[in-house]
């Protein structure tokens, strides 16, 4: 009986999560928290409430919790913006090679 020999040193993580299907929900999610923290960040520094925030968003008090969210990824990149402009910020997307 054959064992295959799985050398963890060998792949990448990137290819672990690929090997299982997830990598782009994985990427997703992890784009997603970096993203809702520096706007966390952003509008604590800028001694912004949440309903001000929504306000120059012109939004409501329950999208800025979705954009400020971690884990929902669901959010428009037009949102994002608005956000990142209410904080006194430029959101910035870029393609890179893999």
């Amino acid at each position: 009986m054959s064992q295959s020999h799985h050398d963890p040193m060998g792949d990448s993580f990137e290819s672990f999560l690929d090997e299982l299907g997830i990598k782009e929900e994985v990427y997703g999610v992890a784009v997603k928290r970096v993203i809702a923290y520096q706007l966390e960040a952003a509008r604590n520094g800028a001694d912004l409430s949440k309903s001000a925030m929504a306000g120059a968003m012109d939004t409501s008090r329950t999208q800025v919790g979705r954009v400020l969210d971690p884990e929902n990824v669901a959010v428009s990149l037009e949102l994002l913006a608005r956000a990142a402009e209410a904080v006194g910020k430029r959101l910035k997307v870029e393609l890179v090679d893999p």
